[in-house]
């Protein structure tokens, strides 16, 4: 068996989730589970949250919930963009609990809603206040509202919105949670009165307490991640996620020798280089050749060469390291880590595209929750 995984740590989403319940008081935590759990497994990271104290599941896709109730998750699963219509009759089969903004999706569920085991139908409206990527204008959405008020088959359980700034821009998220809250008291004039209001994001839930409402909806920090350095820094979030390979071979090289694809640049002493069996093909992006670094026994080594597509060299230098030694490429080893956002900054980008850029050839081994593991 090729000797490269990601571990994912099932107690820290736990933990994770309980620490993030203490901060948000009586709003209820949706743990965001799309993308296959941001590249954690989907099924274990789902019920790992849910025993944190998750009451509700989030997910992009129909398919993305059909897999979790296939896996006898019960709990309240919310499809966090408006499905095509000819996915209705597996969301009503399924009993998720869809998102609408369009009068074609609204219409289409109250008639597939008359073969659910339970009516009223719960449906949350979207409402754009201003991520202007999907949903309803308030304008459209009042509409919406209306007609599902009308619909005896249906009910407005929820309404909201999405920040796409809560970690950069505080006054532009604080404008879009008063219109949000602006479109509920114009709905609760006209006699619509929703059940569940929801804004918070990560970001938002941590540090715009004003945005939690009702439900707050946790993606980043269900694994252990924070959307910036410093937000909710007085949360202790544990990272679940280690991607971790072995020593396969090890040699020694003279000064100025070149290792790798390209040849680009020598050693600037003679030592060992060492290789582990894992690539760009795994996630292990190409950029990280010249500024990344693995752990080996609790010390950092830098690459000794371009990462290619089914292997890493690694300059040890004198170092002893041998054949079989765990190499850790991202989290923790002895009192060392190498975290998401380190690959974040040394690639610019975001610590979503990274741990959901691991591939399938990496096998994710789980540890913690019940029975230890």
């Amino acid at each position: 068996m090729r000797p490269s995984w990601i571990e994912i740590d099932l107690n820290a989403i736990e933990h994770n989730v309980r620490q993030i319940n203490a901060v948000i008081g009586e709003s209820e935590l949706c743990a965001v589970i799309k993308a296959d759990a941001y590249g954690h497994g989907d099924i274990p990271v789902a019920e790992a949250a849910l025993r944190g104290g998750a009451g509700w599941l989030a997910v992009a896709l129909v398919e993305e919930g059909v897999r979790l109730r296939e896996a006898d998750i019960d709990a309240p699963i919310l499809v966090l963009s408006e499905p095509r219509l000819d996915e209705v009759p597996p969301i009503v089969a399924h009993g998720l609990t869809p998102t609408a903004y369009s009068i074609e999706f609204t219409e289409r569920l109250g008639l597939a809603a008359a073969d659910a085991t339970t009516l009223p139908y719960p449906v949350h409206l979207k409402v754009d206040t201003g991520m202007h990527r999907v949903g309803a204008s308030p304008i459209e959405a009042f509409e919406i509202a209306r007609l599902i008020d009308r619909d005896d088959r249906l009910v407005l359980q929820g309404v909201f919105t999405h920040f796409p700034v809560a970690d950069t821009d505080p006054a532009y998220t604080e404008r879009q949670n008063r219109a949000l809250v602006n479109f509920v008291e114009t709905l609760d004039a006209d006699g619509i009165r929703p059940k569940i209001l929801h804004a918070a994001n990560t970001a938002a839930a941590f540090d715009f307490p004003e945005t939690r409402h009702d439900l707050c909806r946790i993606g980043l920090g269900v694994y252990g991640i924070r959307p910036t350095p410093t937000c909710g820094s007085g949360i202790d979030l544990k990272p679940a996620m280690r991607v971790i390979s072995h020593v396969a071979y090890v040699r020694e090289l003279s000064r100025g020798a070149r290792p790798s694809y390209g040849r680009r640049r020598p050693l600037p002493e003679a030592g060992r280089v060492v290789t582990a069996p894992i690539g760009y093909a795994d996630g292990v992006r190409r950029s990280l050749s010249e500024t990344g670094s693995v752990l080996i026994r609790g010390k950092r080594y830098p690459y000794a060469g371009t990462i290619t597509m089914d292997m890493v060299v690694i300059d040890v230098g004198r170092d002893d390291v041998s054949v079989g030694d765990e190499v850790v490429l991202l989290g923790a080893q002895r009192d060392e880590l190498i975290p998401a956002e380190e690959w974040a900054d040394l690639l610019d980008t975001i610590t979503y595209e990274i741990v959901c850029d691991f591939g399938p050839r990496l096998a994710r081994r789980y540890i913690g929750g019940p029975g230890g593991g």
